[in-house]
């Protein structure tokens, strides 16, 4: 059994990462290469500013909401991270997310699909690739981005072109390989 969790990262009051977000859980449905997939959605986890007094590598959590974030990235697989891109670079949200937990990341796989204007989220993309990896995270080469996104949403709806879903495919083939790949790595890391 392997799980993914598609995380969209935007919170703020008229996304259209959830649309985009909804959209990767069908392809990877679609794609076949995961036998679980479950869309989270960093508006209803609603983490407040990192709050544990000890650093996360220790694993001593005190507050509830950061006992289940814990449970919910440490019983999956892979991840793909759905993010936008503000002012060069990705969303707070996403790495108050990310710095929350340490070990529950490690020697897992990541696809990144990246959103915005001009750039299609690639700088956002870039950014984030140093955060993953001070986690152990493997981000796969293949992604998604996407130029202009609000021209592909359309009723609430994201509906890509050949090229973005294309470049899904890619990425989820890369994704599955990478995830079979770390499977034996993951709880052999006395951190």
């Amino acid at each position: 059994m392997s799980k993914l969790d598609v995380i969209v990262a935007s919170t703020r009051p008229g996304r259209v990462g959830l649309a985009v977000g909804e959209w990767v859980e069908a392809v990877a449905r679609e794609h076949g290469g995961f036998d679980e997939i479950k869309l989270v959605d960093m508006a209803e986890v609603n983490l407040p500013f990192l709050d544990e007094p000890r650093p996360p590598r220790l694993g001593q959590y005190e507050h509830q909401h950061t006992k289940e974030w814990s449970v919910k990235v440490a019983t999956s697989d892979a991840f793909v991270f759905v993010i936008p891109e503000y002012n060069h670079g990705f969303n707070a949200v996403l790495k108050n997310a990310l710095d929350f937990l340490f070990n529950e990341w490690n020697y897992k796989a990541a696809g990144l699909v990246s959103y915005g204007g001009v750039a299609a989220g690639t700088r956002a993309a870039q950014m984030v690739k140093p955060v993953l990896a001070a986690l152990r995270i493997t981000p796969v080469v293949e992604a998604v981005s996407i130029p202009f996104v609000a021209q592909f949403v359309v009723d609430g709806a994201f509906l890509p072109d050949d090229a973005i879903t294309t470049s899904a495919k890619a990425m989820f083939d890369e994704l599955t390989r990478t995830t079979d790949a770390l499977r034996p790595l993951r709880g052999t890391c006395a951190s």
